[in-house]
């Protein structure tokens, strides 16, 4: 039988359609504007600044099968900014983890797709996510068990720019560094806002790069919206450098329409039925 790593395509030989990943995101956007609208959420700026990188995760980078979610040699893609929940539902139900039809439950009582990512209740949701600051040491773990049990898998973990103010995420990142945990790999969704304010206004994160590279990662700052770019980065991992690998993606709130990029109110607003035909017009969906 063959082994996960046999039956997929190594990264070098894989070319990357960006144009195509570009289409996905697109519709991934348009999704997750119908979620907020419906369940009136919170939290959709912070879910369009990284369609871009789930884009790139679950259609390129991630070696995951959506009929054996659980295969033990399986990538593991953690969202870490568990807030960006609608993001991480409407990529895994159009990959076939689970019926389109289910986003329609997105916050509602007895549904599976809560406000925040649930543990054990959906497949191809890694952790339960949502208090900031877990989802990293969460997946250090996972690395550290595939080093362990000599498993080449590889753990992408996506961070919120705020998400860098919590102290465990800095301990986590100096034990990865110890232990050269060369197979996990952390973007930051640095979309320059957190609830109230900038984030650089709230701690001093500039230089964040840097930051991470004196952690020992090896660091790189990139435009998170370069979706080409993105997915090439993120399945180079590892990339041979012998350390934890930090991509510090630069994006946008709300990127992707036009009323809604770098206006931290749609931290908290749900767009109007009126807005959402807009906000997909914008995106080439209508």
């Amino acid at each position: 039988m063959l082994t996960l790593q046999e039956k997929t395509i190594l990264p070098e030989t894989r070319p990357i359609d960006a144009p195509k990943l570009a289409e996905i995101a697109a519709e991934l956007r348009g999704k997750v504007i119908e979620m907020s609208h419906k369940a009136q959420t919170a939290h959709l700026g912070s879910s369009l600044s990284c369609c871009d990188i789930v884009t790139a995760a679950y259609w390129h980078v991630t070696r995951i099968d959506p009929k054996d979610p659980l295969d033990p040699l399986r990538d593991r893609f953690i969202l870490s900014k568990g807030h960006a929940a609608s993001t991480l539902y409407a990529a895994l139900a159009m990959r076939g983890f689970f019926p389109l039809e289910e986003l329609d439950t997105f916050c509602q009582d007895g549904g599976r797709l809560a406000e925040h990512p649930p543990a054990n209740l959906l497949p191809g949701v890694e952790a339960a996510t949502g208090s900031l600051g877990h989802g990293l040491p969460i997946g250090i773990g996972m690395a550290l068990a595939g080093r362990i049990k000599n498993e080449s898998y590889r753990i992408h973990a996506l961070l919120s720019d705020g998400e860098c103010n919590e102290g465990s995420v800095w301990e986590a990142a100096m034990f990865a560094a110890a232990h050269k945990l060369e197979n996990i790999c952390i973007i930051v969704d640095y979309n320059k806002w957190q609830a109230t304010a900038r984030s650089n206004q709230t701690l001093a994160l500039a230089p964040l790069r840097d930051k991470w590279e004196a952690f020992g990662w090896d660091a790189m700052e990139i435009d998170g919206h370069d979706i080409g770019t993105v997915a090439r980065l993120m399945d180079n991992v590892p990339n041979g450098s012998g350390k934890p690998v930090a991509l510090i993606a630069n994006t946008i709130k709300g990127k992707g329409v036009s009323f809604m990029e770098d206006d931290n109110n749609w931290h908290y607003r749900a767009p109007t039925a009126e807005e959402v035909v807009l906000a997909r017009r914008e995106l080439g969906l209508i």
